[in-house]
């Protein structure tokens, strides 16, 4: 029985970092706009494009990195780019027996506009023709994150397999379009997951609040029905509930400032999911993942910074005081 299995698209990201730009954001440092001159030439420093990216992508990795058994189903082109994201993926141990190559549908292709430390990510998801391969194995987690528009009738027939197979955890992180969809055409998933993650602005969206304290948005989103509640909130750290215990955990120490923060997210609810995969308390999963998000910033784009469990459980172990949960 596979430890982890991942869906969600696969994309290549390229990552095109900007010479100038004006960076405005309201007074809490949120809501940040990037802005440049429309209809010029923008210079820019550099480009470099990373294939096998992309949310279920960065969960498969980050968890054969950690030493589970992991697979992905996605969707790739008969091109180029599909060949470059299949090498990785087997590279890293990530099973793609259920990875389907698509003839005539190009390999799904972001643009990352980054600027200093932070980033906006230009999306496009392809059409790709969305099933549960046939007579899938029962994996002993399913962690489901972003997928195109045209994934709808999917999601039914993914709730319909965890229905019949109660052995197999969820654990759900929206992309843009599920958020999109509503979290009542997604109800049954919310209520079949073991575990929902996302940033403190995602729940906002999902519930349908403005800004919210952290505590609301735990109790809130858990009542949609998942056991576990992790959100995540940039620098303020992340925060588990599974109720009983709402707890806190404080961003692991950077060793020195951010390089750039693509898969900052993934990383750290990719490592969740798999501490509890490996049998961790709520408690200690909450340590691990910020671990490996301070380490995946410290780099260009979600992977080359994701650690294996022995590098992981070595800085947990060199921790300051000071990195510990607290209840919330």
């Amino acid at each position: 029985m596979m430890d982890f299995l991942a869906i969600g698209d696969t994309t290549v990201d390229e990552f095109i970092r900007l010479k100038e730009a004006k960076i405005s954001c309201d007074e809490n440092r949120d809501h940040c706009t990037i802005t440049f001159p429309w209809g010029e030439k923008i210079p820019y420093e550099s480009s470099v494009l990373l294939p096998a990216v992309g949310n279920a992508a960065n969960a498969a990795v980050a968890a054969a990195r950690l030493g589970l058994s992991a697979g992905l189903v996605s969707n790739v082109g008969n091109d180029r780019f599909g060949e470059e994201t299949l090498a990785v993926f087997q590279r890293e141990g990530v099973d793609v027996s259920h990875t389907r190559v698509n003839d005539g549908i190009p390999t799904n292709h972001h643009y990352v506009l980054y600027y200093d430390s932070e980033r906006t990510i230009l999306i496009r998801h392809e059409a790709y023709p969305y099933a549960l391969p046939e007579n899938m194995t029962a994996p002993k987690w399913i962690y489901l994150s972003s997928l195109g528009e045209g994934a709808h009738a999917f999601h039914d027939e993914l709730a319909a397999w965890l229905a019949d197979h109660p052995e197999t955890k969820l654990a759900f992180q929206p992309g843009t379009f599920q958020i999109q969809i509503g979290r009542e055409r997604l109800r049954n998933l919310y209520a079949q997951a073991a575990v929902f993650a996302s940033n403190k602005q995602e729940a906002e969206n999902i519930l349908g609040v403005g800004d919210t304290d952290v505590r609301s948005l735990l109790e809130q989103m858990r009542a949609l029905g998942p056991k576990i509640v992790l959100i995540t909130n940039g620098v303020a750290g992340a925060y588990g509930f599974d109720g009983e215990k709402m707890l806190k955990v404080p961003m692991y120490p950077d060793p020195k400032p951010p390089y750039e923060r693509t898969g900052a997210g993934d990383a750290a609810t990719a490592t969740f999911v798999a501490a509890l995969a490996l049998g961790k308390p709520l408690e200690e999963a909450l340590r691990w993942g910020p671990i490996n998000s301070m380490s995946v910033v410290q780099f260009l784009g979600a992977q080359e910074g994701l650690l294996s469990r022995d590098a992981l459980e070595k800085l947990l172990a060199d921790a300051p005081e000071s990195y510990a949960v607290t209840t919330l």
